[in-house]
């Protein structure tokens, strides 16, 4: 059986013993919203509207979609709903950039290990200090021993 990329609508799910459907009308992104009031018993409201201009791409970080707030904070996202808002620093609503075709990227790491699948959007300037995924497979220089002493 194939282990699907994890998206915001199959991880923030209510806890037992309410029904799985219980935040079925809650938008995917705003589903966070709960799952955080419910582990951490405070009270969070989603903010009002977009931040204007800013988009954040999001990744696959081991075979699930994430996207990181300025913060240092990050999320589990979906296509589904492409924005993102901050429930530890209060962001606003961001636009999120995925692939243009999501299904292929998934179907592309598929036949690897779950913590193995990792993808970065080849647009994102960040992209943790990654070569280009396009780029020639070098091998990546270790620091020497002696630099280390």
């Amino acid at each position: 059986m194939q282990i699907p990329v994890v998206r915001a609508e199959a991880f923030y799910v209510p806890p037992t013993p309410e029904p799985a459907d219980t935040w079925a009308l809650t938008p995917p992104a705003e589903r966070v919203f709960r799952w955080v009031e419910v582990r951490q018993q405070r009270r969070l409201v989603p903010p009002d509207g977009f931040i204007i201009g800013q988009q954040i791409y999001a990744r696959i970080n081991h075979n699930r979609w994430v996207a990181d707030c300025p913060c240092g904070s990050a999320q589990i996202v979906t296509p589904a709903d492409p924005r993102l808002a901050c429930t530890e620093c209060g962001y606003g609503w961001v636009e999120l950039v995925f692939p243009e075709d999501t299904d292929t990227v998934e179907t592309e790491l598929a036949e690897l290990l779950p913590h193995q699948r990792n993808w970065w959007h080849p647009d994102d300037p960040v992209s943790w200090g990654l070569p280009p995924q396009d780029a020639p497979d070098d091998p990546i220089a270790e620091p020497s021993r002696e630099a280390s002493r």
